[in-house]
């Protein structure tokens, strides 16, 4: 991290909540979040949970003191648990522009040497749901600096799952591991890294919450004998219309476990969003971001868009679902 001059901002005592889930009924991301959970052959009982729980365990992370930022700027989204059916493609765009952000490398969103004022990002995300409970994606990260031109940035790939059914438990869990290089040092100095997550979510009424703590190693790169770093992202979404409905995201870092870092110098971003689904099926997600502490970029705003369509399974359902799934055409 680069030295700054110490900064007395505190956050605000409630600024971080978890939430939102990702949508689950037959059609699209979006129209599963508006809709609920997608129907299954067995009726589950829905359990009731307070917010509460979730609510703490976001404090917890907010309040284990300082630490480095762990903010991803390719990437402004939230997991829920619920995962892409089996067969199912994603094709993904997720965008963020920084309209007020820091002016030397190495600050703010940016990694590397380049600026992160006036920066374009993009990142464009294949996703295939291997299972009805696995998905596997591959994103192509491009950044166009202030006064530059469009560039490669790096590259992910990932794996993110569900744990039981949705709604067997109190909230729904699921997991997420991501790789990261990059091959582009003015953008991120780091060549692998390692993302772990568990997926916390939940719907209460029209209400959806999502919660996604996150750790990161570097596995190669100058700050390989770094510890583990701590992060977080999160929403609440309210359901309103399938063409728009509002909500609010939080995204921030809280550094390494054994070497932390002033609170002004971490990163924790709040972003209210809007998002609904177009004609022809293609789901939005826009909002402007606000920095909360000196070391965040100040004003950033994201503009995500995704379309999903069913491509065909490449393995074929177990015994169990495939008998399951003759019965009830034999029942039709």
């Amino acid at each position: 991290m680069h030295d700054r001059p110490p900064n007395p901002q505190i956050l605000p005592p409630h600024f971080g909540s978890p939430a939102a889930v990702k949508e689950a009924s037959q059609g699209t991301r979006l129209g599963r979040l508006l809709h609920g959970p997608r129907l299954r052959a067995v009726t589950r009982k829905r359990s009731v949970l307070k917010p509460a729980p979730l609510l703490f365990a976001l404090v917890l992370f907010i309040s284990a003191g300082p630490a480095l930022a762990q903010v991803d700027p390719w990437e402004f989204e939230v997991y829920p648990a619920q995962t892409l059916g089996r067969g199912m493609v994603e094709l993904e765009t997720l965008n963020s522009v920084v309209a007020d952000g820091h002016q030397d490398g190495g600050e703010g969103t940016s990694a590397g040497d380049v600026p992160s004022a006036r920066m374009y990002r993009t990142a464009l995300e294949l996703t295939y749901g291997l299972t009805d409970r696995v998905e596997a994606a591959a994103y192509l990260n491009l950044a166009h600096p202030n006064g530059g031109t469009l560039q490669y940035a790096g590259s992910k790939f990932r794996l993110r799952g569900s744990l039981f059914e949705q709604g067997e438990l109190p909230v729904d869990l699921g997991w997420y591991a991501e790789l990261e290089w990059h091959k582009t040092p003015q953008f991120d100095d780091q060549d692998l890294e390692l993302e772990l997550r568990p997926i916390l979510s939940k719907d209460l009424g029209r209400f959806s919450l999502v919660l996604n703590p996150k750790v990161e190693k570097v596995l190669i790169g100058p700050d390989l004998k770094r510890s583990w770093e701590f992060g977080y992202v999160g929403g609440i979404y309210y359901r309103a219309l399938r063409w728009l409905s509002p909500g609010v995201e939080f995204y921030g870092g809280i550094g390494p476990i054994t070497n932390n870092e002033p609170l002004s110098e971490q990163q924790h971003y709040i972003f209210p969003v809007l998002r609904g689904e177009l004609p022809g099926g293609v789901e939005y997600s826009v909002g402007p971001g606000f920095g909360l502490t000196r070391g965040s970029d100040h004003v950033l705003v994201k503009f995500n868009l995704e379309l999903e369509r069913f491509v065909g399974a490449l393995f074929a359902p177990p015994p169990a679902t495939a008998s399951r799934a003759s019965s009830m055409r034999a029942v039709q």
